[in-house]
């Protein structure tokens, strides 16, 4: 790993008063290497081992992250790019609020950066399974995606309907007009 260290104070200064996600497709600055940043399955963040603690210096972080074409991340600036290791997804749905039922329903997630993403054609809902536990993930922007928190999960199985399919019954619920399944019973 390369000795490169993240100034959040330079970072601060090139972004101005920039809110809400940066436009990091469109900037391709130099790599710098590597440096020691994780994003952990829970959603924490930690730099050099230490956990980061100040929840805007994480959000500031989280509006500059994009996913590379070969599945790693990067903090990305107009004037350099680093990557860093997410031991899942670099988001965690950790609440939900739904509204509508059925075909009309809405599911509004709040990720653990506050950002707030509605379920639908942009953001779709999807599960699948490791290690025979679900593994649902919502389609946040550009590749990153968010971990749905267990509990989340839970309050999404309790909206859902059962549905008849060629494989037998499953749990579908819907939101801004798509449908997503849930899973087999």
């Amino acid at each position: 790993m390369q000795d490169y260290r993240l100034d959040p104070e330079r970072l601060s200064g090139v972004l101005g008063e920039f809110r809400g996600p940066a436009p990091v497709q469109q900037w391709q600055p130099p790599y710098c290497g590597e440096i020691d940043m994780r994003i952990a399955r829970d959603g924490r963040w930690y730099h050099e081992g230490q956990l980061i603690r100040r929840p805007g210096l994480v959000q500031l972080f989280a509006s500059l992250l994009r996913r590379e074409p070969d599945g790693s991340y990067s903090l990305v600036t107009p004037v350099e790019r680093v990557t860093i290791r997410v031991d899942d997804c670099p988001f965690v749905a950790s609440l939900l609020g739904a509204s509508g039922a059925g075909e009309l329903g809405m599911l509004d997630f709040t990720l653990n950066t506050g950002e707030r993403v509605r379920a639908g054609p942009a953001h779709p809902l999807r599960v699948t399974t490791i290690a025979g536990e679900p593994h649902p993930v919502l389609q946040v922007r550009d590749g990153l995606e968010a971990l749905i928190s267990r509990n989340v999960f839970y309050e999404l199985v309790e909206l859902a309907q059962v549905e008849a399919s060629e494989e037998g019954e499953r749990l579908v619920l819907w939101s801004d007009g798509a449908k997503f399944v849930l899973g087999q019973l």
